[in-house]
């Protein structure tokens, strides 16, 4: 007997560029999909009360992910997203953080419904990426059901 499971990951590529466009950093950090991501999509299986994912946030923590996070462990910025895709089995959210926001040493990064709380579907830790005062960094975060 064949039985279905389903499973959801994640990876987000993050784009750090200067004030004239040139890339600094480009690096693509899988992500762990945490226990109040995965009760929010159970949800929005039953019915559509629960907000869409609408904010990407960075900061400065940089402690393992593990399922019980529900906020990145120092948050330094927080944006909207600027488009949600879907195709086939793969959501695409993508955001910029621009010059002047969040201007650290970024090692984390989560998604999430609100501007501010809000359920945290999914974070990461990676490298320091050294955000400058005048550098934009492009988050383009990828969901696979399968």
């Amino acid at each position: 007997m064949l039985l279905d499971e389903i499973k959801i990951s994640g990876a987000v590529r993050l784009v750090l560029k200067d004030e004239q466009g040139n890339v600094k950093e480009d690096r693509t950090i899988k992500n762990l999909v945490v226990t109040t991501g995965r009760d929010y999509i159970a949800s929005r299986i039953k019915d559509a009360t629960a907000t869409v994912m609408s904010h990407f946030a960075v900061g400065t923590n940089s402690t393992a992910p593990v399922l019980a996070d529900i906020t990145l462990g120092t948050e330094s910025g927080r944006v909207a997203l600027s488009s949600t895709t879907v195709s086939t089995n793969v959501v695409t959210y993508t955001a910029t953080v621009p010059a002047g926001t969040a201007t650290a040493a970024l090692v984390e990064a989560g998604l999430f419904n609100a501007a501010s709380s809000g359920t945290m579907l999914c974070r990461t830790t990676f490298a320091v990426i050294n955000k400058g005062a005048n550098d934009s960094l492009t988050a383009t975060w990828t969901l696979t059901v399968s």
